[in-house]
């Protein structure tokens, strides 16, 4: 863990390329947009306002422990969204 400032962009870069690869589905497949495909980009919305929201709680004790379970779940949540991602027909 570099940093708050890395760490802010790792979130803002996972979620935005999971929100590009939503549209980019789209434009191959539908060209409209479906509901499990709006469903995917708001919970990448939420995801990514959660994170960011932890991030920049101040009242942490252990910072290094903490920045690094907000990495695990980024890790987590990136994943399990781009498996939705593969899951779409």
């Amino acid at each position: 863990m570099a940093n708050k400032r890395d760490l802010k962009k790792d979130i803002n870069y996972v979620f935005g390329d999971i929100i590009e690869a939503v549209y980019y589905w789209e434009l191959e497949n539908t060209q409209k947009p479906t509901k499990e495909s709006d469903a995917i980009i708001d919970d990448a919305f939420a995801g990514f306002d959660e994170l960011i929201a932890r991030v920049n709680d101040r009242s942490i004790e252990d910072a290094k422990s903490h920045f690094k379970a907000i990495n695990n779940d980024l890790e987590a949540k990136g994943r399990a969204l781009i498996d939705r991602i593969n899951k779409l027909k």
